[in-house]
């Protein structure tokens, strides 16, 4: 009797147009693996729904009501939230800042992680321990590193004005973190310094694997070292950086903690970007309703970045991660 309900089932699977559902209810052992399949992913979809699409629904539902924060009490209003935000100067401030601070960071932490792996990627005495030590800032903690920071970039005390007076750059302290356009630059060099290394992790490791017959025939050819760089290297690294780029470009864009550690959006909304316009309507203002039309816009923007990415990726023949 088994053998003939087995032979039943192999003949059933046989049957050209047969849905895999089908299949399932025919045969005992695919149902049972279908179970199993919703078992496993079941955690997964459970962890996304709970981090992912929960956030996401409430911060769009929140946006539509006027609520104070400490209670979460509030009227519907519509629209009216994202209209206010249309007309509000510190909204397009704040999103320039935004884009600012993205593309000056970005573009350090492109130009220091490629200089950086090209010389740890060279012979050189302990090489080892120098790439070691380069991830340091990427591991760091953000709130020492902070800190750290702003220590040097005192206007009193700080070692960085001590050092620019003492070499005759400076005739009296600067005020780095306090008046513009000063304190953007200090929030980009740190922001830059503290996330380089990933693009060095990232380069160094797609350096290794350039073939060195290439480096080879352009030295026959007559390239010099800028010649071999630009015919060889970044040719080699194109399809690494362009996924480096779009992914520091995303994360650097919602960046909150070390802005708000250094210089809190100030002076005034000097320095403020969306994610710290999102805190200061939710817990300065209490404007909860007012905060998640913020966070809502921020989040069209970053669309904006996953578009490209999976476009880039899908140019290059591979499906999206």
């Amino acid at each position: 009797m088994a053998q003939r309900g087995a032979s039943a089932a192999r003949e059933a699977m046989a049957v050209p147009g047969l849905t895999a559902a089908d299949r399932a209810a025919v045969n005992p052992l695919d149902r049972g693996y279908a179970l199993l399949g919703m078992v496993l992913i079941a955690p997964t979809v459970l962890i996304f729904c709970a981090v992912i699409v929960y956030p996401l629904v409430s911060a769009i539902y929140l946006s539509l009501f006027s609520i104070f924060t400490p209670t979460l009490s509030g009227s519907f209003v519509g629209f009216r939230n994202y209209a206010e935000l249309a007309n509000s100067p510190e909204f397009w401030r704040s999103l320039l800042n935004n884009l600012i601070w993205t593309v000056l960071t970005l573009t350090l932490q492109v130009v220091l992680g490629i200089a950086a792996a090209l010389m740890l990627n060279q012979a050189m005495v302990f090489r080892s321990l120098a790439r070691s030590l380069i991830l340091f800032p990427y591991f760091v903690s953000t709130v020492v590193a902070v800190l750290v920071w702003r220590w040097l970039f005192n206007d009193l005390y700080g070692v960085l004005n001590h050092l620019m007076m003492w070499a005759g750059i400076l005739d009296m302290p600067l005020d780095w973190l306090g008046a513009m356009p000063n304190a953007m630059v200090s929030v980009v060099l740190v922001g830059a310094w503290k996330y380089f290394p990933f693009v060095v992790i990232a380069v160094l490791a797609r350096l290794q694997t350039i073939p060195e017959t290439l480096y080879e025939a352009a030295t026959i050819d007559g390239a010099g070292a800028w010649g071999r760089f630009t015919d060889v290297t970044l040719p080699q690294l194109r399809d690494v950086l362009v996924v480096v780029v779009l992914l520091r470009a995303i994360w650097d864009f919602k960046e909150f903690d070390l802005i708000y550690l250094l210089t809190g959006g100030g002076p005034i909304i000097g320095t403020q970007t969306l994610p710290l316009m999102v805190y200061k309507e939710a817990f300065g203002l209490n404007e909860m309703g007012r905060a998640s039309a913020v966070a809502v816009a921020m989040m069209l923007v970053m669309l904006v970045f996953m578009l490209v990415y999976f476009r880039v990726l899908r140019a290059r023949g591979e499906e999206p991660r």
